[in-house]
């Protein structure tokens, strides 16, 4: 049985973001042409707390981090609407952790799409594995979080190969967190450029609405696979929700060898936080 197992204008009297934070990356990493649609630069979106203590700080860590002054886009974190089961609010991102069991996937970041708009996003982190020595860190909360609530604004991966070095962004693969737990330069770059035009509507909405449906929470779920690299290690999934709405899942997988070592670090790539020698690491899919 295989290691991996069971898976947007910017203003022209404005200050750009890719003008406060030179570039490190040149190449695109967008999340095709999702967006949330807005009517005016900078936007707020709402990021709702169903987390627990253990998580609180990781969030406010991420929202901050996401904020940055002069940015395109500011987060804020208000009280959670999504219930036990993590359900979705029109206009907003749930952010959710608990035990969803061991079903292989570590965190997920889900958005729900209307054409090439975003109407509603989730994020969930597995606690059945962050409760173990591998995953309960300081390191892996802050990445995992911090990327999949980057993906709920549109932004893909920086970098899917885990044998290249870290790229100091938490859109970046690794096996070894350290320096991958906050977004960089090109990641606020990136999202000048998604959110380089205005729309005539907003799909941020100022009353929240639940939306009474499935949760989504394991693969037989997700819809068809749409992306697949490294060997099954990144896969999406697209689900047709009917009346022009699709879901979109991106997915980070559990490293079993991780698990294995017990000490959240693989056996495979390098101890000081860079990936260049040896083969690849075995372990996030998202």
């Amino acid at each position: 049985m295989r290691t991996w197992k069971v898976a947007a204008a910017t203003a022209v009297a404005w200050l750009t973001i890719g003008t406060l934070f030179p570039s490190s990356a040149p190449a695109s990493h967008s999340w095709s042409t999702y967006h949330w649609a807005r009517t005016a630069n900078p936007f707020t979106l709402k990021l709702g707390d169903n987390v627990s203590t253990a998580w609180d700080s990781y969030l406010r860590t991420a929202s901050s981090d996401w904020s940055p002054q002069g940015g395109v886009l500011k987060t804020e974190v208000v009280p959670g609407n999504a219930g036990s089961r993590c359900k979705p609010t029109a206009g907003r991102v749930e952010v959710c952790a608990k035990s969803y069991g061991s079903n292989g996937w570590l965190g997920l970041a889900q958005i729900w799409i209307s054409g090439s708009h975003i109407t509603q996003g989730t994020t969930k982190m597995n606690d059945t594995y962050f409760s173990t020595s591998a995953y309960n860190t300081p390191a892996w909360r802050n990445l995992v979080m911090c990327q999949e609530v980057g993906h709920t604004f549109g932004l893909g991966h920086q970098d899917e190969n885990f044998a290249n070095p870290n790229l100091n962004t938490c859109m970046d693969y690794t096996n070894l967190p350290d320096s991958n737990q906050h977004p960089n330069a090109h990641d606020f770059e990136q999202l000048s450029t998604i959110y380089s035009h205005l729309d005539s509507t907003t799909t941020l909405a100022t009353v929240p609405t639940s939306i009474g449906q499935d949760t989504y929470d394991t693969p037989e779920t997700w819809g068809r696979k749409t992306h697949s690299s490294n060997g099954g290690k990144h896969e999406r999934f697209e689900r047709d929700l009917g009346n022009g709405s699709l879901l979109i899942t991106e997915v980070i997988w559990v490293d079993e060898a991780l698990l294995a070592n017990g000490d959240g670090k693989s056996d495979r790539g390098k101890s000081d936080g860079n990936r260049g020698n040896g083969e690849r690491g075995t372990g996030n899919r998202g």
